[in-house]
């Protein structure tokens, strides 16, 4: 890396737009944070005052020494060479140990320099002493960390691009098609395009809470919410989509479970969203059951199982993953990404079994009132 980088391309990227760059008092030579060189250099300049102050020290102890024990030259001059040489050998000794502690840690600089110049692949050795190691091991992991956060990002907006584009070039084409005359202004061509700024309404909705579950900052606002009422009034809201598709669904709440300690309006946004899902993915005729039940006296169970043609193996555990969906889906595969999100912000659990050719369980946990 050179000086010239930074003067060449300004402001990084990743550089906080509220902060100046380069930070003032915080960069040597162009450099961020010191470099290698710098570091060798106060190793190499403590090493050499600590030698002066110690033959200085010695010296002045030996002519203590020699004064007090009133010894002739001769053998005040061979204790001197002989604690001389015991001093020189014990820096030799300890300029071994900071040389090979200056090196990972001088691997550490150069590396964390090319993180700062966006590398994020770089790497440390681990070599030297058990502390060198375990920095060095630490620094990996975070560079690690660090890319697959920027993988997981440009992943997202390459979702998230992909999920706008559709409804918004059927929008554009509706709205063209009627200014030129080729469709009139009636009911049905404008419901389609109110129909597509819905999609994106709730696109942006969705992206919103999933974002703010996942920084953990959602506010939940708890309460005690009687699960057996919510899931009805789920199902209830349901009806007229399932009976549209020729499925049944169906609640089963014993009457003794106990209540809750939740945010009603998020709880019934991750049984609408499993809802949604099992009704999707279930052929005519089949059923959707949504049952729940106490599990001890801190926990309760909620399930939403349907008899669908079931997931495979492989794709199971990443039903949860923001914008998986199967290739026949319309939605934008966000729904079951923000129930793992809500329910985890609840402090429960939420977990996915499937069958090929039997069905579908979707089943998460909330805490009841005696759980706090």
């Amino acid at each position: 890396m050179s000086r010239g980088w930074y003067g060449r391309r300004g402001r990084p990227p990743w550089w906080p737009e509220n902060e100046p760059f380069p930070p003032p008092g915080g960069w040597r030579g162009g450099r961020p944070w010191g470099a290698r060189g710098g570091f060798v250099r106060h190793v190499v300049a403590f090493l050499f005052v600590a030698v002066i102050l110690a033959v200085i020290a010695a010296t002045f102890i030996f002519w203590l020494l020699a004064t007090a024990l009133g010894a002739p030259d001769l053998s005040g001059g061979i204790a001197r060479g002989a604690l001389l040489l015991l001093v020189f050998m014990a820096l030799g000794f300890a300029t071994r140990s900071l040389r090979r502690l200056a090196a990972p840690v001088a691997d550490v600089i150069d590396a964390v320099e090319r993180v700062a110049e966006g590398d994020l692949s770089a790497r440390v050795r681990e070599r030297g002493p058990r502390a060198a190691r375990a920095l060095a091991r630490s620094f990996n992991a975070m560079t690690a960390r660090l890319a697959a956060l920027e993988e997981q990002r440009r992943r997202v907006l390459a979702d998230v691009s992909h999920e706008l584009r559709t409804p918004l070039s059927v929008v554009q084409g509706q709205l063209e098609a009627l200014i030129d005359g080729v469709h009139p202004a009636d009911e049905p061509h404008l419901r389609a395009i109110l129909e597509e700024t819905e999609i994106l309404s709730r696109l942006v909705e969705d992206l919103r809470t999933l974002s703010l579950a996942e920084a953990g900052a959602l506010a939940l606002h708890r309460e005690s919410v009687d699960i057996g009422a919510l899931a009805r009034d789920t199902t209830v809201s349901f009806a007229d989509r399932a009976a549209g598709a020729g499925v049944r669904i169906e609640t089963a709440v014993p009457a003794d479970l106990p209540a809750a300690d939740a945010d009603p309006v998020r709880v019934r946004e991750i049984l609408a969203n499993l809802v949604a899902n099992a009704i999707r993915y279930t052929p005519s005729g089949g059923l959707v059951r949504v049952a729940a039940r106490g599990e001890g006296p801190t926990r309760i169970s909620v399930s939403v199982a349907d008899t669908g043609r079931g997931i495979d193996a492989e794709s199971l555990p990443r039903v949860f993953d923001r914008f998986y969906k199967s290739p026949e889906s319309r939605g934008a595969g966000l729904g079951l990404a923000i129930a793992k999100q809500l329910v985890t912000a609840h402090g429960g659990e939420i977990a996915a079994t499937s069958v090929i050719g039997e069905g579908t369980e979707f089943r998460f946990t909330l805490p009841t009132e005696n759980a706090t």
